[in-house]
């Protein structure tokens, strides 16, 4: 018994040899190319700049689009709430003009020192966290403002307001780090849609809310936005460039497969292989060999850009509350300056004209979006930022001259175009020419000497402009003019050039 079966399994062996051997040869090279094509696969890498390459746009780009785009809205709507407020304010609290101007004073100075916190957190910890986090701080600290009993609780609280506008502003460097680049040109500028639409939103509720309900209510129903994004902000993941430069691979993986699935497309072959990246969120690269002229020149430039817009938006409120205008057509109500003996200037609420005039300005910024896109894709980022800037400065020194009412608005309409389109590059090229590791803390630096502006545009827009129409407009021309210059010196021309990662 043992005998036969032992006869039996060497049958076996032989049979199973002889098969080996008569098996077509293309058959066996088939399965070794199997193999070697796994092994290859297994050997090959991609980063992350890569896959988002790779996977390109589609459904998840609309997503974080119409999501990341909303976040403007919030933005807009709280720092233009300040235009259609001040009047109110210095109706009921009977300020002076330097108290009505360090009103947006304060929220700037808040957001300039949460801009380079929340700018370190997001390079240290995560965009999403910081963001999610400007959303909470802002819809918080603006519902409070509604019920601020005086002056001075009011600018306390809206000084919080600027700290938590401050996260969100990050939301920009989380929504760069997922477009590919021959897109950013394209979506970034038209975001100016949701920042015009949060401006026109707000004055809108000042048209329709303030005279019946007053300014505490229009700021209470301005909240709503802000409560809605925070439910819709769980659509959007944390950004796969900073997950692989804190080293968390997997979580990067999963996100950037996540977004291949919803636009139906897949990841490059291989596997995601970046280095961790220690050394995030340093100062120190800001201000190495390699971008210390950059880091430089942009801190100025992001200066004049906000100098230059919120001086648009605060010189067209201030020359429209008090009648300030050079206009040979005035209606009866605007022919009355509203002056007093002893510089106070009480109760002067906007009239319906008013109103029209600021939303037709509104309409501005997204007027000439195309021209916008045309500048980034053809002569690139520093020679745009070069041209608008000095367009700017000529358009703030015409807004002097005496014209009918339908030419300053037309005035004021290419002047808020032009300031705004500025506003999209600098933003453009600050989120491009930084690396991952230092890109959020870059833009809080960049967007906190932006605030210095801001903070300086009130007293030369509400408070000079009592005095001389002519001297509060010319430090924003020549601020733009100095600044147009120095874009020349930029070293780095981003058009088309892919996100770096380190440095």
């Amino acid at each position: 018994m043992d005998d036969n079966m032992k006869t039996q399994l060497v049958s076996a062996i032989q049979l199973q040899e002889v098969e080996l051997q008569e098996q077509p040869a293309d058959k066996q090279g088939t399965q070794n190319n199997n193999a070697e094509t796994q092994i290859s696969n297994s050997d090959q890498t991609f980063t992350v700049e890569d896959a988002v390459e790779t996977i390109g746009f589609g459904r998840f780009h609309i997503l974080l689009f119409v999501i990341m785009g909303s976040s403007n809205i919030v933005e807009a709507m709280e720092i233009m709430l300040l235009a259609v407020v001040s009047p109110e304010i210095r109706c009921e609290w009977h300020l002076q003009d330097w108290q009505v101007a360090l009103v947006s004073t304060m929220v700037f100075l808040g957001f300039m020192v949460c801009g380079v916190l929340g700018g370190y957190i997001a390079d240290r910890y995560g965009r999403w966290k910081v963001v999610f986090g400007g959303f909470v701080w802002s819809a918080y600290f603006s519902l409070l403002t509604s019920f601020a009993p005086s002056y001075g609780w009011f600018i306390f609280l809206r000084s919080m307001v600027g700290c938590g506008v401050a996260g969100v502003s990050q939301g920009f460097v989380l929504k760069t780090e997922f477009i590919p680049a021959k897109y950013r040109a394209y979506l970034l500028p038209l975001a100016t849609i949701f920042w015009m639409t949060g401006s026109m939103l707000i004055i809108i509720l000042g048209m329709v809310v303030v005279p019946p309900l007053g300014w505490r209510w229009m700021i209470r129903i301005s909240v709503a936005p802000s409560i809605l994004l925070i439910f819709l902000f769980k659509f959007i993941p944390e950004s796969a460039r900073y997950n692989v430069s804190a080293g968390n691979i997997q979580a990067a993986v999963e996100t950037l497969q996540w977004i291949a699935k919803m636009n139906r497309t897949s990841l490059p072959p291989g596997r995601l292989m970046e280095p961790t990246l220690n050394e995030r969120g340093s100062w120190r690269i800001l201000l190495s060999s390699t971008f210390r002229r950059t880091s430089l020149l942009l801190w100025y430039s992001w200066f004049v850009a906000s100098f230059s817009y919120y001086g648009s938006v605060l010189s067209s409120s201030e020359l429209l509350e008090k009648n300030l205008l050079c206009v040979t057509d005035a209606e009866r109500e605007h022919q009355i300056k509203h002056l007093h003996e002893d510089g106070l200037c009480y109760c002067i609420p906007f009239g319906a004209s008013d109103y029209q005039t600021l939303l037709i300005s509104c309409l501005g910024e997204v007027a000439l979006v195309p021209l916008n896109i045309c500048l980034l894709n053809i002569v690139g980022r520093k020679l745009s930022l070069t041209v608008l800037q000095l367009l700017a400065a000529v358009m703030f020194m015409m807004v002097n001259i005496c014209t009918t009412m339908f030419g300053f608005t037309v005035l004021l309409f290419l002047l808020r175009s032009l300031v705004s389109m500025n506003f999209n590059v600098v933003y453009i090229y600050t989120a491009e020419v930084y690396p991952t590791v230092a890109r959020s803390l870059g833009m809080g630096f960049c967007t906190s000497f932006s605030r210095i502006g801001g903070m300086i545009a009130p007293f030369i827009a509400q408070v000079l402009m009592s005095q001389s129409v002519i001297l509060a407009l010319t430090p924003f021309a020549v601020a733009c003019v100095v600044c147009a210059l120095g874009n020349f010196l930029l070293p780095i021309e981003t058009k088309g050039r892919a996100l770096l990662q380190n440095s």
